[in-house]
């Protein structure tokens, strides 16, 4: 079953973040999934050690350059989703979790410093391409944009990276306290309090739309997975 990558090379850009909305929005949805963390940092790993970790949803943590192909190869075995949330540096870990994606995302804030190392992240991409000899799909995914206004200079990267042919998800990961939330309590966000986490219905609205254009990228078999 698929394995979707999340990389980049800049902290701070959402790369956990997504990952994570990812992997739960399929998971409530009644997929497996398996969630591989390789980022050193562990972001993802301690948000799997709290409480409301759904059913259904795994996480493996401290994957290495060592263990990479064999935890994704038995994932893909074993769940109908692989996610891996990389480490922000252009290695052979990372090398290896792209030759064995279908789907690559790449997180970017939307400024120009983001931007210009997102198209280094494509870069690296289209060498692993050459390396592997085989096409490795991926994608742009603005992230912590405001969901109220589209800035300027975030229209004009866009319009930039449509004029090089980047593929670019519609749908941006909006800038949501929910989504703090979600780190700092643990579970999905279907069980956070809206009492207490502001405008929790337009976050999850903002996950569905994400996660249903990931689906649409992949085969119709994985369509049928979430069905």
């Amino acid at each position: 079953m698929p394995t979707i990558s999340f990389a980049s090379s800049k902290g701070g850009a959402g790369k956990s973040t997504s990952a994570v909305l990812l992997a739960t929005e399929l998971a409530v949805r009644g997929a497996t999934v398996t969630l591989l963390d390789a980022d050193p940092n562990q972001p993802v790993s301690r948000w799997g050690r709290k409480p409301g970790r759904p059913e259904g949803l795994r996480v493996m943590s401290d994957v290495t350059e060592e263990s990479l192909i064999e935890a994704v190869e038995k994932a893909a075995r074993e769940t109908a989703f692989v996610i891996v949330d990389l480490e922000g540096t252009a290695s052979l870990l990372v090398a290896q979790a792209m030759s064995r994606s279908e789907l690559v995302v790449i997180p970017c804030k939307g400024s120009v410093l983001d931007a210009t190392e997102a198209v280094k992240a494509i870069k690296f991409i289209r060498r692993q391409e050459k390396a592997y000899g085989r096409t490795i799909p991926f994608a742009l995914l603005f992230t912590q944009t405001n969901p109220a206004v589209r800035p300027r200079t975030l229209r004009a990267l866009e319009g930039d990276m449509a004029g090089q042919g980047v593929p670019t998800f519609e749908t941006a990961i909006h800038e949501r306290d929910a989504y703090r939330a979600l780190f700092a309590f643990g579970g999905t966000l279907y069980g956070l309090d809206p009492q207490l986490v502001h405008n929790l219905d337009a976050a999850i609205r903002n996950v569905r739309a994400f996660s249903a254009e990931v689906i649409a990228m992949l085969t119709p078999a994985t369509e049928a997975a979430v069905a």
